[in-house]
């Protein structure tokens, strides 16, 4: 009967420990009291403003074609001379495949006399209207390549 005394005594011993935690005049038990401080409220806008880069007013029109790149060999060459230091380029991307992580495009403008080139590019991760002013007058190549996409190129004198 002593070996069953003990293993009752600490029960009974920790039941009152747990009783006394629970019981104590409040409904939070002995602890420290809950604050109820009020949640302040948060406004939540309806409708968010995305900023967009300014658009470039075009002219007079150098080059104004669409291409359409359905494989990687795809490779189209123009040549144009620029007569006015204000032009730029404009394009705007049509992937031609539902997924879309297939689908770029690169162009390198060459300035045909200073032999100094830029290139643009367009993947799935870019918005897909594109325009770049441009500062430089003279004969121009432009080397395009992609897949699956279709695009719509305006080469052009920028307006004031």
């Amino acid at each position: 009967m002593n070996h069953v005394f003990v293993p009752c005594a600490f029960l009974l011993i920790l039941g009152v420990i747990c009783t006394g935690c629970i019981q104590g005049g409040s409904s939070a038990g002995q602890g420290n009291p809950v604050n109820q401080t009020p949640i302040p409220e948060v406004t939540v806008p309806t409708a968010v403003t995305i900023a967009t880069p300014p658009t470039l007013s075009l002219g007079d029109l150098y080059l104004q074609n669409s291409y359409s790149f359905v494989n990687q060999s795809n490779r189209i060459t123009e040549q144009i001379r620029i007569a006015d230091p204000s032009w730029a380029i404009e394009y705007n991307i049509t992937p031609l495949s539902y997924n879309i992580q297939d689908c770029w495009f690169e162009m390198k403008v060459t300035n045909l006399d200073t032999q100094v080139n830029q290139t643009f590019s367009w993947t799935y991760l870019n918005e897909t209207f594109q325009q770049y002013p441009m500062y430089t007058t003279g004969p121009y190549q432009i080397d395009m390549t992609g897949n699956l996409v279709l695009v719509k190129l305006d080469v052009a004198k920028r307006l004031p």
